[in-house]
């Protein structure tokens, strides 16, 4: 099963227009869509090891602009997403992001760009709370392109060798993965 998808998305990282696809991922993940940009960016950099700092290049750009879409949200349509995001889980993550904001400002959207945790919550909370517009675009080209050079770094030094060796091991990964959810989920809801 996590083999013929593993297939799929390599074959879906040469498309011609990935690049493409990539740049709307990224720029939609950082405000409004939960899936993150390194699902294509590490394949696509590790198929075309020669093309992954364009591809690093690409994802944080988008992502930036997209992160100041998530800002305008913030800052001028809040009362219009605030009863979703209050009945959605990200609303904790939310308040959580603003407590972050109103302590740490530039630090918390560096961290939050960089880290796994959902950026577009960052982004959304940078503008209610009306943080500095230069800070918040220097913060979010230092964490996004931090993170996405790391991965198109680690997948262009991997290449070829790590895509074989990635296909002979996907399936036990891929299980695993499925597994730790399971057991995560389980623990977090009791």
């Amino acid at each position: 099963m996590f083999t013929k998808l593993y297939d799929k998305c390599m074959q879906w990282s040469r498309h011609r227009y990935a690049s493409w696809y990539l740049g709307g991922l990224s720029f939609a993940e950082s405000s409004f869509f939960p899936i993150p940009p390194d699902v294509m960016l590490a394949p696509m950099s590790m198929a075309r090891p020669d093309r992954a700092w364009r591809y690093a290049a690409l994802t944080t750009i988008a992502s930036v602009l997209g992160g100041l879409l998530g800002y305008l949200i913030g800052y001028y349509g809040f009362d219009l997403i605030q009863p979703w995001l209050q009945q959605s889980h990200y609303w904790d993550k939310y308040l959580a992001a603003r407590d972050w904001f109103e302590e740490w400002g530039f630090w918390a959207i560096l961290v939050a760009g960089f880290s796994p945790i959902p950026y577009k919550v960052f982004t959304i909370a940078a503008g209610t709370l009306s943080m500095n517009l230069p800070l918040f675009v220097l913060g979010s080209i230092a964490g996004r392109g931090g993170r996405f050079f790391l991965v198109s770094g680690l997948m262009r030094w991997g290449g070829r060798e790590m895509e074989d060796k990635l296909r002979t091991y996907v399936e036990r990964i891929g299980w695993l993965v499925v597994v730790a959810a399971v057991i995560a989920f389980l623990y977090f809801r009791h």
